[in-house]
């Protein structure tokens, strides 16, 4: 059964960017594997655009998936894997969290749609 095994523990930096101060460790049907996200790794959460009617309705609504998320979409994630599986995890994560659809299938493909521009541009300390 997927689920999170940790809290989220995050600062904020200066930048907008996040910093995890603890491990976030999910576990997920869809690898077949438990992610550990380093203390350390910086995100910026999701991405959703700050256009006002998008942000409303999407923006502060999935943290701990986004970092999920962010964290495979690095060269050197652990595992490394292909884009499009890196998005079903960020949808499983909504889904074992209890995000609606109206919440989840916009940024499932919001990020399937336009997840190219940033798939393994970042290294997990960068």
């Amino acid at each position: 059964m997927p689920g999170f095994l940790t809290e989220l523990d995050v600062r904020c930096l200066d930048d907008g960017l996040w910093r995890l101060d603890a491990p976030l460790i999910y576990a997920s049907d869809v690898l077949d594997a438990t992610v550990i996200v380093p203390p350390g790794f910086t995100t910026d959460f999701a991405s959703v655009p700050r256009v006002p009617i998008a942000y409303w309705f999407w923006g502060d609504r999935a943290h701990r998936e986004a970092v999920i998320h962010d964290y495979l979409y690095r060269s050197d994630s652990v595992p490394v894997v292909p884009r499009e599986l890196a998005d079903d995890v960020f949808e499983e994560a909504m889904c074992c969290r209890g995000k609606s659809c109206g919440v989840r299938w916009p940024m499932f493909w919001g990020v399937r749609l336009g997840g190219w521009t940033a798939y393994h541009k970042k290294r997990v300390g960068d």
